[in-house]
């Protein structure tokens, strides 16, 4: 119990209320010492007076009997009494407060949209703390607590296979979906009731068997990925080009640029890729075209309506194509 207080609050309210509890247990021992002495009890039996008449209970089995214990009394109960009182307010303050920037958040990301992450396997953990870490407003519906992610991603606690926790992530105002799952069922699972609640939402899967891939684009996922498999590839590029790694690693992990996938302009449409990429001073990494990525590499392809562009800007770059 006094695990789950203590994860409950904030950080920044657990050492004003240690002080004030080790205070009050400082209180309850001094005035148990006192009274024992004083009224001819053992410690023991002061202790149990002490709490009781700190915790305001009062059985009335054990009282002061001279003007010294009354004393006693009344001085561990001015003492004690209000600095437990202190502590319940600023932990019920602070646990209230948690649960309102919590709404608020929530709030937040259904005005704005927000990225929805549904399962806590493999690599999200990971992946949620960068998206945190850019500033993008995260929804993670999985069966983990609060505590355990940060109050910068809103966690909607449950089984992500159940339509009525999914339903309390709001999808149909989320701008993207990553979907995990301990197997490649619960992932298909989620897909399909996130299909039903959110027919539109952009939905990207993480799978290991072809057969569900197959599956998912049959729902209209058309982008399926194998955290194995990228492994496995990345390595096996690294063997044949030995800085292959080193490429990967500063396109998806830098601070001097970032990635984005804008929607190609008006006057992009009907030009060459190669002569976008000779106009712009950030790299182009590639077209989007019917949701299939292209680098561009053996064909020229031509920039249509609709298709997207794959950036490597300087961080604060104006993103346009």
């Amino acid at each position: 119990m006094i695990a789950l207080f203590v994860r409950i609050i904030g950080a920044g309210h657990r050492k004003h209320i240690m002080i004030l509890l080790a205070s009050a247990l400082a209180c309850v021992l001094i005035g148990a010492w006192l009274f024992s002495l004083t009224q001819g009890i053992s410690f023991g039996r002061g202790v149990y007076w002490a709490i009781t008449t700190a915790t305001t209970v009062g059985y009335g089995d054990v009282t002061p009997h001279n003007g010294i214990g009354e004393v006693i009394a009344s001085a561990t109960m001015l003492t004690t009494i209000p600095l437990l009182a202190s502590v319940f307010a600023l932990a019920t303050g602070a646990t209230a407060a948690a649960g309102l920037r919590r709404i608020l958040a929530m709030r937040e990301h259904e005005d704005e949209g927000h990225r929805l992450v549904i399962g806590m396997d493999g690599p999200v953990p990971a992946i949620v703390e960068e998206l945190a870490k850019a500033g993008e407003h995260v929804v993670l519906v999985a069966d983990v607590d609060q505590a355990t992610v940060g109050d910068d991603v809103h966690v909607v606690k449950g089984d992500p296979t159940q339509v009525h926790v999914l339903r309390a992530a709001h999808p149909e105002r989320a701008i993207q979906a990553l979907i995990t799952g301990a197997d490649d069922g619960d992932v298909l699972v989620s897909t399909v009731l996130l299909r039903r609640l959110a027919p539109e939402l952009e939905i990207i899967a993480l799978v290991k068997s072809a057969s569900v891939s197959e599956a998912l684009r049959e729902l209209g996922v058309t982008r399926t990925l194998s955290p194995a498999g990228l492994v496995a590839h990345t390595v096996a590029k690294s063997l044949e080009a030995p800085h292959a790694a080193d490429l990967l690693s500063q396109l998806v992990d830098s601070d001097e640029h970032s990635l984005s996938e804008v929607t190609a302009e008006v006057s992009a449409i009907g030009r060459p890729l190669s002569a976008i990429r000779d106009e712009r001073a950030g790299l182009v990494l590639g077209i989007v075209h019917n949701g299939r990525f292209s680098m561009g590499i053996g064909a020229d392809p031509v920039i249509a309506e609709g298709d997207s562009l794959l950036l490597a800007e300087p961080i604060g770059a104006k993103r346009h194509a």
